[in-house]
């Protein structure tokens, strides 16, 4: 029996008002066999993290261009936290500056993929760091 798809919820937290990237990724996930949920504009770190847990999704894909992702991520990853759902795999896309990125790191995010960074790279990371569902641990 096949493991069910990997699920994962892409988002664009904040007031950034530019999605094509977004939607790019949520479509190459898709085209990979993914089953992805795209939250669409504006959301906010508790619409995300509420709709993770509804969704019951392996990965959360953030995309941040807005320069809000020192204020977003902690918050995003303390409400997982407090939601006991710190297992979610979190990346993040977008033009994140390279001095951000380790205490981004810090509060959660696996792994950064900025402009330019090829779809198969993203869509690689996530299978690699997601543990098929129905698996027993060791």
């Amino acid at each position: 029996m096949p493991a069910p798809p990997i699920r994962v919820l892409v988002a664009k937290p904040g007031l950034d008002g530019h999605d094509r990237g977004a939607k790019i990724i949520a479509r190459a996930l898709r085209d990979a066999g993914m089953e992805v949920i795209y939250t669409g504009l504006r959301q906010t770190p508790e619409m995300i993290v509420s709709a993770a847990i509804q969704e019951d999704v392996d990965c959360i894909g953030l995309s941040i261009l807005s320069g809000a992702h020192n204020v977003l991520v902690p918050r995003i990853t303390a409400l997982l936290r407090e939601q006991r759902a710190e297992d979610i795999l979190i990346v993040l896309g977008g033009t994140i500056p390279e001095q951000d990125v380790a205490g981004l790191k810090a509060n959660g995010i696996s792994a950064i993929f900025g402009p330019g960074t090829p779809l198969a790279t993203t869509i690689n990371f996530i299978r690699a760091n997601i543990k098929p569902r129905g698996m027993l641990s060791s």
